[in-house]
């Protein structure tokens, strides 16, 4: 009987992560088919589970249309607001884990960080955009980098901060025991040992700034300089939604994270088994 019991448990387990594994994926599949559907079938009231005929007509639209250019714009500014927080974040964080603040002070400025992460950004949005209308930021890549630090900055600087607090203190003594600066500390002690936790940090801050939609409306008029979130919803029209072309652009913005995520966290599991070994 307690075989037959452990049997049955085992059985229901299996079916509700079958279950939970078709509700998740599904949506994905979903986004896949229908990029490869004619327009006809797209809005037909009958759905279908698998295209009728099968056609790449979606993804050329979508090329035709300056898929590269506004992949280079997000590409470009993801990065440059992931690198930026990064070294002002991790600057900070090490700064507040390792002296001594008055009034505990460090930990004031982590929650008033925390509280301009949780504010809605429309709150900013409005003195950020004369802020950089008076400095001539409008329409431009930079000043997207720049204003994408009220959503990348404070992740990177909590998580940094965490890491680093982790880290015994007892390796950067030694090393200024044996004479090293302050400089060569950071470059040659720090910086290794949290290298998993700044690459993880990395992976996050470029998806926040990547999927960004609010603020690249508001400073970005140029067509040119559109990101890949701006160029999607241009898709939803008043008269009609391109749902082909949508999912084709969905796809195809989603594969640059994925790939940079795996390909990512395929090089910190090899570090971290050859630092096992």
């Amino acid at each position: 009987m307690a075989g037959t019991s452990m049997e049955r448990k085992g059985i229901v387990f299996w079916i509700m992560l079958i279950i939970i594994l078709v509700i998740a994926i599904f949506p994905v599949y979903w986004i896949v088919i229908t990029s490869f559907k004619r327009p006809v079938e797209n809005i037909s009231p009958v759905p279908t589970f698998f295209p009728r005929v099968i056609t790449i007509q979606n993804y050329i639209n979508v090329l035709k249309g300056g898929f590269f250019k506004f992949l280079f714009n997000s590409l470009f500014v993801a990065s440059l607001s992931t690198l930026f927080s990064l070294a002002m974040a991790f600057l900070a964080s090490y700064a507040l884990v390792r002296h001594k603040f008055p009034f505990k002070l460090n930990y004031v400025f982590l929650i008033w960080v925390l509280v301009v992460k949780i504010l809605p950004p429309i709150v900013l949005a409005i003195p950020l955009y004369t802020i950089f209308t008076s400095v001539h930021l409008i329409n431009s890549r930079i000043g997207l980098v720049i204003v994408y630090q009220v959503y990348t900055l404070p992740y990177c600087l909590w998580m940094l901060f965490g890491f680093l607090k982790a880290m015994p203190v007892e390796f950067e003594q030694a090393a200024e025991i044996d004479g090293a600066s302050k400089f060569k500390t950071l470059t040659v002690i720090v910086i290794p040992l949290t290298t998993s936790g700044i690459i993880a940090t990395a992976i996050f801050s470029i998806i926040v700034a990547w999927d960004e939609f609010l603020f690249a409306l508001l400073f970005i008029r140029n067509p040119d300089l559109l990101t890949l979130p701006l160029r999607i919803v241009n898709f939803i029209t008043e008269y009609e939604t391109l749902w082909g072309e949508l999912m084709a652009i969905g796809l195809m913005a989603t594969l640059p994270v994925l790939l940079f995520s795996g390909y990512v966290y395929k090089r910190m599991t090899e570090g971290f088994s050859l630092s096992l070994k």
